[in-house]
């Protein structure tokens, strides 16, 4: 779906790697690697046995509600963030929407793509792409934005989104990546306090589950009532509601917390690494806090091009609206994946 600015907002990082990209090192894709653990698979496979019976989500349900101390009636669960953005654009009632961006396109895809005219609040490269609530026209009746944000890494302060609230206005806050953030500081998950508040949530990522599609929202009662009744009949499988129960279990999220300051830490290996490319005019968004960096180089589309024969996959960035041709997304992978890629790096730039 190509935009009159003229951005694909259907690309996304996966087409990187399909095709013949199946042998490519992937850094286009925000999906953990060595995911998911075999507890997991394990779990999930031991769910196939119930096949015969239509999914009854809700145990899975009452575990993501205790998860976050919330009542049951807060809780939707989705296949993917991605079902619950086709949800938001058509269950409910809006005049103007607004999308803070660059962010993940799919909400505004699903928005257009339910008829709505669709405002944009571009972050500016040279704020850090930090949030300017001031940005955010008065009448948005509902406000869509990523924290921590795909494709900039960055993570806005709570207070600063809470802030955007309006009576009136939905305030939707696309959380997938907030687990990858140790202590999931600036988190509005587990928050009552904030009207017309919907959090999203994506078990995707962190657990590598994107060809089962599963996530779930975090809404008043209404809201959840309004999305639910666009919802088709049983619209999360049975494995799916299997690996949601896991996902926030005791031992999910001790892992998943382990997993993030892993994170941390191998993103600043990357960065400490990208660093030695500044002379040659790289310069890298941030300060990055999910498990990607966002950077610009000039020729990045022959950059990218170089990287793929050399056995590299990363995420174009001029898809996203906001963003040109100069930059380029990069997922964090372990220090061996990540030398490897500076190597090749080191000869994209110069040859």
């Amino acid at each position: 779906m190509r935009t009159e600015s003229g951005h694909d907002l259907r690309h996304h990082g996966d087409a990187e790697v399909r095709d013949d990209g199946g042998s490519l090192v992937d850094l286009a894709v925000n999906v953990r690697a060595d995911t998911p653990p075999v507890w997991l698979r394990e779990h999930i496979a031991a769910s196939l046995g119930g096949l015969a019976a239509y999914p009854d989500g809700r145990t899975a349900r009452a575990a993501v509600a205790a998860r976050h101390g919330l009542p049951v009636e807060r809780v939707l669960l989705t296949a993917g963030a991605a079902e619950a953005f086709v949800l938001l654009a058509r269950a409910l009632k809006m005049a103007r929407p607004v999308v803070v961006h660059p962010q993940f396109t799919e909400p505004e895809a699903a928005l257009r793509d339910a008829g709505h005219a669709v405002g944009r609040v571009l972050l500016r490269e040279e704020d850090g792409f930090r949030l300017d609530p001031a940005a955010v026209p008065e009448d948005a009746d509902l406000v869509v934005i990523g924290n921590p944000t795909n494709p900039t890494s960055v993570l806005h302060p709570a207070d600063a989104i809470a802030g955007l609230a309006r009576p009136g206005r939905v305030l939707v806050v696309d959380e997938a990546f907030m687990d990858a953030v140790p202590g999931e500081s600036e988190a509005l998950a587990d928050r009552v306090d904030v009207p017309g508040l919907v959090v999203l949530r994506s078990l995707t990522k962190t657990w590598g589950l994107a060809g089962l599609r599963i996530g779930y929202v975090l809404a008043p009662p209404e809201i959840v009532e309004d999305l639910q009744r666009a919802q088709p009949l049983w619209p999360v499988s049975t494995p799916a509601l299997a690996a949601a129960e896991a996902c926030v279990g005791p031992r999910a999220l001790a892992e998943a917390a382990h997993a993030a300051h892993r994170i941390a830490a191998d993103r600043a290996h990357l960065l400490a690494g990208l660093a030695r490319f500044a002379p040659a005019g790289l310069r890298v968004a941030g300060p990055a806090r999910g498990p990607f960096v966002l950077v610009r180089v000039d020729g990045a589309s022959a950059v990218r091009r170089r990287l793929r024969d050399l056995g590299y996959a990363v995420r174009r960035g001029d898809t996203f609206p906001g963003l040109d041709e100069k930059w380029l997304r990069l997922a964090v992978r372990d220090r061996s994946t990540t030398d490897g890629f500076l190597r090749a790096l080191q000869r994209a730039l110069t040859d």
